[in-house]
């Protein structure tokens, strides 16, 4: 079997690469190849469904770009194919002196990245969501949630309407380059494929050793644990909720996110998995277990961080240390409030010298590019993520 372009990964990066491939060569021989059974298993069919606005990100960065022109990408997108889109907005939620400084800065940080912001009083506040207590909050509207699922199998049928091939239960195993080609063991087959392009997610660092590139990063995964509310308290925020994020770390804290299906999540943390693809939170992968606690960078990156690192680890020991992180901005919720919902893994790239990688990182050696780090809001900005590789891998 001949193809033109392989595709590793079925996440909304990959399934939103082949589909852009496709279109730009609508003759060219297209196979996406998972190793699951189903698309979107791992990080794009866990997370909590935001589209995000780019409030947060470097003026000028790739994830600031990416993020703007992929919000408007996603609507215009669900609304031509019939998936769920809402745009209920994001409060970010001051509850000390601290964060509200913080709040100031994010403000002129969304002009700085023409996202809209509306600042609120402390009344303005309640006003708008009675459950939630805070001293300021700033509103940013465009953000939404939707279901990334629904769009990437909605771009995956686009790859197979228009010819290409898409298999489950199909790892791509070994590569070797022969000529001006690569000869691919993908599942149980040999193929021969001109272009690779892996975008593989919690494995990429494997994935690009396994190709021929040094990743010169390590995957680490970070457990995120949610929580989701009865369906009694469906309708206790209309908006996203977020506290105000610490600027020196990757994360946003734990937040109320109404979803697609109507239910609230709580969450999520964020702890060292020992596993990069189960989700128990006692699940250990021997070989994922080694490759994150030898490696030096975790624990110069854990040296920087120790308090983050700790509060982490005491909010995923204990409930009640979870919902006092919550209760700080939605005081009315009790711990009976908080029933188990699913967790996710977060792949962070990590430098040898603990520093994280905080924006997209692409290699590229011969026919071969290696998505390394896909960071949020790469499920928001998939679609020209997927223009920007399709750009140079064509």
């Amino acid at each position: 079997m001949k193809y033109d372009y392989l595709v590793i990964g079925a996440g909304i990066v990959g399934a939103a690469l082949a589909a852009e491939i496709i279109k730009r060569k609508p003759q060219a021989r297209v196979l996406v190849a998972e190793k699951e059974a189903r698309a979107a298993l791992h990080q794009t069919g866990r997370n909590s469904g935001v589209v995000h606005s780019g409030v947060y990100y470097t003026p000028g960065s790739l994830k600031t770009r990416y993020c703007r022109e992929g919000l408007a990408q996603t609507k215009a997108f669900c609304a031509a194919r019939g998936i769920g889109y809402e745009e209920r907005g994001k409060l970010l939620v001051a509850t000390n002196d601290q964060e509200e400084a913080r709040l100031a800065n994010l403000e002129v940080r969304g002009q700085e990245n023409e996202v809209a912001t509306q600042r609120l009083s402390m009344a303005e506040l309640r006003a708008l969501e009675p459950a939630i207590t805070g001293q300021a909050a700033l509103r940013i509207p465009s953000t939404a949630i939707t279901d990334y699922t629904g769009i990437t199998n909605a771009l995956l049928a686009d790859v197979e309407n228009a010819g290409g091939v898409v298999r489950f239960n199909a790892e791509v195993r070994a590569v070797r380059q022969l000529g001006d080609s690569y000869q691919a063991i993908v599942g149980s087959e040999t193929l021969s494929v001109g272009r690779i392009i892996a975008c593989s997610g919690l494995a990429s660092d494997r994935v690009a050793r396994m190709l021929g590139i040094d990743p010169g990063i390590r995957i680490l995964p970070f457990r995120g644990e949610y929580f989701v509310l009865p369906s009694r308290l469906n309708t206790i925020v209309h908006h996203l909720i977020y506290p105000v994020p610490d600027p020196a770390l990757p994360f946003l804290g734990v937040h109320l996110t109404p979803m697609i299906d109507g239910s609230i999540t709580v969450g999520p943390n964020a702890v060292l998995a020992l596993a990069r693809e189960k989700y128990n939170r006692f699940s250990v992968d021997a070989t994922d277990a080694m490759s994150a606690l030898t490696y030096p960078g975790l624990w110069k990156m854990l040296a920087k961080h120790p308090g983050p690192t700790w509060n982490e680890l005491k909010g995923s020991l204990s409930k009640t240390v979870y919902l006092a992180a919550v209760r700080k901005y939605c005081p009315s919720l009790r711990i009976e409030d908080l029933g188990v919902y699913r967790s996710a893994n977060r792949a962070q790239a990590v430098r040898p010298d603990g520093t994280l990688v905080d924006d997209f990182l692409v290699k590229s050696m011969g026919g071969i590019t290696v998505i390394l780090n896909a960071p949020s809001p790469a499920a928001t900005g998939a679609m020209p993520i997927a223009a920007k590789i399709a750009d140079d891998v064509l």
